[in-house]
């Protein structure tokens, strides 16, 4: 792989383009609100949860906003900002309003928007809470006092709860210390460890790793903190804060190698709609002396995401955030999902209550660590391998730890969970079809219909080093409708066990996998084994070459280059193109290698080396590959002489 000098780097924004930012948003979405402000309507289709809670989200979640934008201004208030949602509040809350709010009984996802509402009354509350009458205060309270006592899901809802009870307790309402406790007592059972916590179990274990990490799990136990303030250590255990402010300083330090050179998240995981609140665990750590980052870095870090979304068509024409990653992607939707729903990227204003003259806004920039060097870098509570590389500021996830799935439970591979890997310049493709199956970032089995086997549960046997390997039952759902949760049980087809090893060097991976029977199997081949390789979108090239070194490779308009380069028993080659299944473009194309009509031998060794990064995959810097001495081994020698060996079990 070429390594082109970086390109210059853009500036990021003040904190007067930060502030203005905020604004634009309230105003477009104001222009939706009911007469009262009760409700915000936004346009487009409706969440699982119904119209009506959709427009409770769209006051709720603006309203965060509008709190920290407020707070943060120390009340200076051009745009009457506290006057229209103070109006919201009374309606809201008045039980013979058109514009009433859902009770938590009526539609469970209102239990969400009552932690944002919660939140943004705390930091306004000179300009808000202090200054409505004691009638509104009192259907505010019972609003939120409907939340004592209630179910939640064992994950981040614990903290709606927790962050609605603080503040309801702060203002005389109802809070109950069973609730505070269990929302403690589940965030230490969710901790992994290095600043990781899990969203939740499933089946048990810890693998539901994904954004909330960092946009629920660190900001809303910190915030609970800070809307307590003096009297936490009444309700909390001593020292909860300086927990869970250590717990965020040693998060931070992953969560900036995670982030791309032209400022992009990581592409994984659901509710990607959120976006830019990727920001609230990085703001959260300068705003509670929790962070590793210096101050600039911190201000580099969040200007780059947010240009990088603005830049790329977040924002419509009609000043309001879409339901997708860049411009608008149905796809990317999950059942939850509504028009307002991308709001919660409000969390990444949370910057705001920052004043002017902190350092975050006045120290020098800080180039973040993929614009100072290449790194690998194992996270093991997700089981994670990233790789970064200064050349073309792409960071890369490759992906053994981890799934989003019960263990013990065969289900359909969702996309953001599933996938061998993932980047910041990448997207996984979502087909509008699941039926055929994972495509890009896989190693698969593909049977005599033309179908690919799915992945999930993965079983993690390595993360260490540079090297990553796990195994996998091949399985053939019935229905391969994915769902972050697993879905219901439906009839899957059972197949060989897949062994996949991952050594990663720069921009590339060596990929690695063994194929063994399986007991039982009800999936009996014939079987092409194949390796699925980046997902680039378009316009750009494709180029293939068959034979014992067959290569596929796209190279994309930008400058990428996604390509997989055969480096034992995969001697066919394409590039599968698609149209509206990628959140990044239109029309979306990835290289594949298979086995072809050869037959797929159980034990043997397959790889490829599968490359994601700037400029053309130069063969010359590739390893070679030897069996090591003992079976499933394979030794890798690169040109400088360096060495890497892998074990591949049989199962």
């Amino acid at each position: 792989m070429t390594t082109p000098a970086p390109s210059p780097r853009p500036t990021a924004p003040d904190r007067a383009f930060w502030a203005a930012t905020a604004d634009r948003l309230l105003l477009a979405a104001r222009a939706h609100g009911t007469e009262r402000h009760g409700l915000i309507h936004l346009p487009g289709p409706a969440s699982a949860s119904g119209r009506w809670s959709d427009g409770l989200e769209g006051f709720a979640r603006t309203f965060l906003l509008a709190g920290f934008r407020l707070g943060g201004a120390g009340g200076d208030d051009p745009y009457h900002i506290a006057e229209w949602y103070a109006e919201g509040l009374a309606a809201g809350t008045d039980p013979g309003s058109p514009e009433r709010w859902p009770t938590f009984a009526e539609v469970n996802q209102a239990k969400v928007e009552a932690a944002s509402i919660a939140i943004a009354l705390h930091e306004t509350r000179p300009w808000i809470w202090d200054r409505l009458d004691d009638r509104v205060r009192g259907r505010v309270l019972t609003w939120l006092g409907r939340m004592v006592g209630t179910d939640t899901p064992g994950n981040n809802w614990v903290w709606f709860q927790g962050i609605t009870e603080a503040f309801a307790r702060t203002a005389g309402g109802r809070w109950d210390q069973a609730d505070l406790d269990r929302a403690i007592e589940l965030t230490d059972l969710w901790y992994a460890g290095d600043g990781w916590y899990s969203d939740g179990l499933a089946g048990g274990a810890h693998r539901n790793y994904d954004h909330y990490n960092g946009w629920a799990m660190h900001f809303y136990p910190l915030w609970f903190c800070r809307v307590l303030g003096d009297t936490v250590g009444d309700v909390a255990p001593d020292g909860l804060a300086e927990r869970y402010r250590a717990r965020l300083t040693r998060y931070l330090d992953d969560h900036r190698h995670l982030t791309g050179g032209h400022g992009s998240p990581l592409i994984q995981g659901r509710s990607l709609t959120y976006r830019f609140a990727a920001l609230a665990p990085v703001w959260a750590g300068a705003l509670f002396d929790a962070t590793p980052l210096p101050p600039g870095q911190t201000r580099r870090l969040a200007g780059l995401t947010l240009r990088h979304f603005l830049d790329n068509g977040a924002v419509g024409d009609d000043g309001l955030l879409s339901l997708g990653w860049h411009r608008a992607f149905p796809r990317i939707r999950q059942l939850y999902s509504g028009p307002a729903s991308p709001y919660w990227a409000s969390k990444g204003f949370a910057g705001l209550l920052l004043p002017p003259d902190h350092p975050v806004w006045t120290a020098p920039e800080v180039p973040l660590p993929v614009e100072q060097a290449d790194y690998v870098r194992p996270l093991n509570a997700p089981g994670w391998l990233v790789s970064g590389t200064r050349a073309d500021g792409v960071v890369r996830v490759v992906n053994h730890g981890s799934d989003h799935a019960d263990p013990a439970r065969l289900i359909a591979d969702d996309p953001v969970y599933a996938r061998l890997a993932y980047a910041t310049h990448a997207a996984p493709e979502m087909p509008a079809d699941p039926a055929p199956g994972p495509l890009d970032s896989t190693v698969t089995l593909v049977n005599a219909q033309g179908r690919a086997a799915h992945r999930r549960p993965l079983t993690r046997i390595e993360v260490a080093g540079r090297t990553g390997v796990s195994r996998s039952r091949a399985h053939w759902p019935a229905d391969a409708t994915w769902d972050p949760f697993g879905g219901p049980d439906i009839e899957q087809r059972t197949g060989p066990w897949i062994t996949v090893a991952s050594v990663v060097r720069g921009p590339v991976e060596v990929r690695l996998a063994r194929v063994d029977p399986g007991e039982g199997d009800l999936e009996r081949g014939p079987f092409t084994l194949r390796f699925g390789g980046w997902p680039l979108t378009g316009p750009g090239e494709a180029a293939v070459s068959q034979g014992p070194g067959a290569a596929a490779s796209f190279a994309a308009a930008g400058g990428l280059v996604s390509a997989v380069v055969a480096l034992r028993g995969l001697p066919h080659a394409d590039v599968a193109t698609a149209s509206g299944s990628n959140a990044l473009g239109p029309e979306s194309a990835t290289p594949l290698l298979t086995t072809g009509a050869d037959e797929v031998r159980y034990g043997a060794l397959h790889a490829a080396a599968v490359v994601l990064g700037a400029g053309p995959v130069d063969p010359g810097w590739l390893p070679s590959l030897a069996e090591g001495p003992d079976p499933g081994t394979a030794v890798l020698t690169w040109p400088e002489g360096a060495t890497d060996t892998v074990h591949l079990p049989a199962p």
